[in-house]
């Protein structure tokens, strides 16, 4: 197995993910089978109970894994399907050790960060870079494993001591470190400075890791005597100087460092420069184009909870990106908080009310995702209201859909206390309810995770029409309260209409409106599962529905071609 170790220093947020993913791609352009490894130094297990506002959004895998964010931007940009295990946390590793000490594997021995922790972290990647994850027998050529946090944290101290040793063990051949670092502008002296660079190699050196690349972080793109003056301090090859500079769309980061010969010099370092193929990235170059000449946009209201962090909805966003661009269009979204929709806000914030209300009215599709407890819900069902009644495009997502059943119940039904059991334990008509599954005492991992099939009940609907597929769709969960089976005879013979069931026919997983141009709420996550060039069918039926385009395309797609 070969590795090549993505590190980071100077300041977090650099982009190490879109790097290491980048670089896979342009591996994968070389005919090279690429797997990845994302460590995240933290004590949690997992990321499932982390706040979206602490660490952006949780994304979850086929396997139920609740992963960090950066494992979606590796299925999308290397399209393949990870595990649970492709995210390493301190809390796994040192959960293992304890639990090995508990069980007496360790033979009366004290149990120490060295060697026992870093041992395991040596042993978990070994173990998962052999994992397929790209639908082929037998493991990858290249593991790239992206380190999180900034060289020099305490909290990864051990995983720096863990990845020298590894390197040491499996041979300079085998192991290539691409250390991200940030070059600063200083608004006076208007001069590219290289000393925070400097100091964070000194730092990463004095570890025992010595970078073979440099990936410098920059607004502009970097100077010749600049990209020198790296290479004499930090005893990198000027070759090996390889400049990020900020891009229209990040989809030109494969391209800008196909374009300064990084595969060339990585392949160099692993020895795979015989087996290795020119990068054949023409579809890369042709997406980024058509992006970047796109005019026409569309308007997106995206009504949530977690709308002051845009990473909160990465993939959300990502999906409608891809979405957008089949369509040829520009994703345009106004992010509207929830809670701005509300009554109270009209009196104690009348401007955000107001603007609120009109980045709705003024958009051409509404979308609601997923979110937990009970601030800002009171909005969404203003918003989901509204798309109903003025026949505006609108998708729900896992609570956006349990949105729409409570709204309708209240707004058709006339069950004014229509809730959910999250929102109110004492409500007279939960519509939503807990899933008698769930744990009420523990959060991590309770919920119902996972891809799961959901069979739909009849050809004719929507979902199943854009989803190409009569019988069922796989698809990503994440939740813990569902739609009420026993309320479900009263809302279809009102006009609302479940499609799609799980296997059991009892627990709810897509739900339409006939009579509305597009009006679909969905219990699943389809956005973990868009790619560029293969949007996902529910965000691609939103847009064209935005559009008006949507009949036209069914209609299209029904006749084969």
């Amino acid at each position: 197995m070969k590795y090549v170790l993505i590190t980071g220093g100077v300041v977090s947020g650099l982009g190490k993910g879109v790097t290491a993913s980048s670089i896979g791609v342009g591996l994968q352009a070389c005919g090279l089978r690429v797997t990845s490894i994302k460590i995240d130094p933290y004590l949690n297990t997992d990321a499932g109970t982390m706040s979206p506002f602490e660490h952006g959004e949780v994304f979850v895998l086929d396997d139920g894994g609740e992963v960090d964010l950066d494992l979606g931007n590796y299925e999308r940009f290397l399209d393949v399907t990870l595990t649970k295990d492709n995210n390493v946390t301190t809390g796994k590793i040192y959960q293992s050790v304890l639990d090995k000490e508990r069980k007496g594997d360790y033979l009366g021995k004290t149990v120490q960060v060295v060697p026992h922790i870093t041992d395991a972290i040596k042993d978990r990647i070994e173990a998962v870079a052999l994992i397929p994850v790209d639908g082929k027998e037998g493991p990858a050529d290249v593991c790239v494993i992206e380190l999180g946090g900034t060289v020099g944290d305490i909290e990864s101290m051990p995983f720096i001591e863990a990845l020298r040793q590894l390197s040491f063990s499996v041979g300079k051949d085998n192991f290539c470190l691409i250390h991200v670092s940030l070059i600063p502008v200083l608004g006076v002296v208007g001069e590219q400075k290289t000393k925070p660079t400097q100091h964070s190699v000194r730092e990463l050196r004095a570890l025992g890791l010595t970078p073979h690349l440099l990936a410098c972080r920059s607004a502009q793109p970097l100077l010749d005597n600049t990209k020198m003056k790296l290479s004499q301090f930090c005893h990198v090859e000027a070759a090996n100087i390889l400049n990020i500079h900020d891009v229209p769309n990040i989809w030109h980061i494969p391209l800008l460092l196909r374009n300064q010969n990084a595969h060339h010099s990585i392949l160099k370092q692993l020895n795979l420069l015989s087996i290795a193929t020119p990068p054949d990235l023409e579809a890369w170059s042709r997406r980024a184009e058509t992006f970047d000449n796109l005019t026409d946009s569309v308007r997106i209201a995206m009504v949530g909870k977690y709308v002051g962090l845009t990473d909160s909805y990465l993939s959300v966003v990502k999906a409608l990106l891809h979405a957008c661009i089949a369509c040829s269009l520009k994703p345009s979204i106004d992010w509207i908080a929830a809670s701005d929709l509300e009554d109270d806000p009209a009196q104690s914030a009348p401007e955000a009310y107001a603007a609120a209300w009109k980045s709705l009215r003024n958009a051409e599709c509404v979308l609601v995702p997923g979110g937990f407890g009970d601030r800002g819900v009171s909005g969404m069902i203003l918003a989901a209201k509204y798309a109903r009644e003025n026949n505006v495009p609108y998708l729900g997502i896992c609570l956006g859909m349990q949105i729409s059943v409570i709204e309708y119940a209240r707004s058709v039904l006339g069950l004014e206390k229509a809730n959910s059991n999250e929102f109110d334990d004492e409500t007279p008509d939960p519509v939503v309810i807990f899933m008698p599954e769930g744990s009420r005492t523990h959060m991590g991992s309770t919920m119902r995770l996972g891809s799961r099939r959901t069979l739909f009940q009849t050809p004719d609907c929507v979902t199943s029409k854009l989803y190409c597929n009569p019988y069922y769709v796989d698809e990503r969960h994440r939740h813990r309260y569902e739609v009420n089976p026993d309320v479900i005879g009263v809302l279809e013979e009102a006009g609302l209409k479940f499609v799609g069931k799980d296997e059991t026919g009892k627990r709810m997983e897509v739900l339409e409106l006939p009579s509305h141009p597009f009006y679909v709420g969905v219990q699943f996550h389809p956005e973990f599962k868009s790619r560029p060039g293969k949007p996902s069918a529910l965000f691609l039926g939103l847009i064209l529905a935005a559009r008006g385009k949507l009949e036209a395309y069914l209609t299209r797609h029904q006749n084969g071609s």
